[in-house]
């Protein structure tokens, strides 16, 4: 050790050089897609479940959607929990066509203490189902939805996550830098994740998940991402969440700044959370079932904390250069080719899905702010770790009413080209 500060720079240095080459190479295996033979035997029966708090103004398109899926009408239900509404949500949902559960309860707030309420009531009812679905208000579904997570339950899969795509990507540059962060997460991670055998993470919403799970090991997920933890709740328990490319749901993006913020803050406070909870079980289940898919899921939940540790490094890397205090080992352990590869691939990689994808012209004009909104998520990652305990759920307002009809005659040009055939063949 050459200085002081070494015992410290080194192992951080070490710590962002592996997270980069995972990051790294994790994102190349999701440029292409497995070859498979589908099922379109409609054999499994769903329960849709949508969750909505004051929704009065998207409920209504979402039910009328989901009605006219391509998948035998007997063969599912569709069930709105109106959550703590003060509107007309159930009303509009009941009119619409769906069977209404009202909930009420204040000190129990949030979509998770919702859907543990729903499961119960659900496996009450007589009729059985094999699966279940779970939507927000604000979607849109792709009308091959349900056969899509036909195929993936009987090929024994069982917890299962679709497709986000973005309902409204041209409104403000806020919706269309962050419907590029999506499709980019899609291919680059979960895509990625997928082709390798590796478990996806669920993203709230698209979700299939399998009823003889949800039986066995309950709901229990009540944090503010209430998707991730079950998410590592069932990996745990060695289940994986697998991918479902082609079942496709369109989610309601952000207006404005301070809307994606809030909520992404959110998000990143739910993160740390789960980290805390869960990180050290899943080590020690990882290392002694010697099982690859929980140890990569605790690198899912280090995310936020390589972000806040690399960019320390970068602000301490500005002091280097005024007064050197620590040894740089970077361009030691790997030459400065491949860092420049690296480097270079963070702004290729957004470019090459945008073309995957067949985006729309608007899109590529987003891709521009792309940067602003990933930085941005450097102060709402601080924020969100030293907000981490607090739990108070918040309610993303949505007020984007927009048919499926719309979003193919406005938006067809954005869906993933092997997604746009299917949907062609609709009209």
């Amino acid at each position: 050790m050459n200085y002081v500060f070494d015992y410290i720079m080194i192992p951080m240095q070490i710590i962002i050089i592996f997270f980069t080459l995972y990051y790294f190479i994790i994102a190349f295996f999701g440029i292409w897609r497995r070859k498979e033979t589908k099922v379109l035997t409609p054999k499994h029966n769903f329960a849709v479940i949508v969750a909505a708090h004051n929704e009065e103004q998207v409920i209504g398109q979402l039910v009328e959607n989901l009605q006219v899926l391509r998948y035998p009408r007997e063969m599912y239900d569709i069930f709105v929990i109106a959550d703590n509404c003060k509107d007309r949500t159930a009303q509009v949902a009941r009119n619409a066509g769906a069977t209404v559960f009202e909930r009420f309860n204040l000190e129990k707030r949030g979509k998770g203490y919702a859907m543990e309420w729903m499961f119960a009531k659900l496996f009450q009812l007589k009729r059985k189902y094999d699966a279940v679905i779970i939507f927000d208000a604000d979607n849109l579904v792709h009308p091959n939805f349900l056969l899509e997570m036909n195929h993936s339950l009987s090929k024994g899969e069982k917890v299962i996550q679709g497709y986000l795509d973005a309902k409204n990507p041209h409104d403000t540059w806020i919706a269309g830098t962050f419907a590029i962060s999506f499709w980019v997460t899609n291919h680059i991670w979960h895509l990625a994740k997928s082709n390798i055998g590796l478990s996806s993470v669920l993203g709230g919403t698209g979700m299939c998940i399998s009823t003889d799970i949800l039986e066995k090991f309950g709901w229990g997920a009540t944090c503010l991402t209430e998707d991730m933890e079950f998410t590592m709740k069932v990996l745990l328990k060695g289940i994986r969440t697998t991918w479902a490319h082609d079942a496709i749901v369109f989610d309601e993006k952000p207006l404005t700044f301070m809307q994606s913020w809030k909520q992404r803050k959110r998000w990143a406070q739910g993160h740390f959370d789960i980290a805390a909870r869960y990180i050290p079980r899943m080590i020690y289940e990882g290392v002694r079932q010697r099982d690859i898919r929980i140890l990569d899921g605790v690198l899912h939940l280090l995310q936020p904390h390589f972000l806040i540790l690399s960019t320390t490094f970068v602000l301490a890397s500005y002091f280097y250069h005024i007064v050197p205090f620590y040894t740089n080992i970077f361009y030691k352990v790997l030459p400065l080719e491949v860092w420049t590869v690296i480097a270079v691939g963070q702004y290729v990689l957004p470019v090459i899905v945008l073309m995957m994808i067949r985006a729309n012209w608007k899109s590529w004009i987003y891709l521009v702010f792309y940067p602003l909104f990933v930085y941005s998520w450097i102060p709402i990652t601080f924020l969100g770790f030293l907000h981490r305990n607090e739990r108070e759920w918040s309610h993303t307002q949505h007020t984007r009413s927009i048919s499926y009809q719309e979003i193919l005659i406005n938006h067809s040009s954005d869906f993933p080209k092997e997604n746009l055939l299917s949907k062609q063949a609709i009209k």
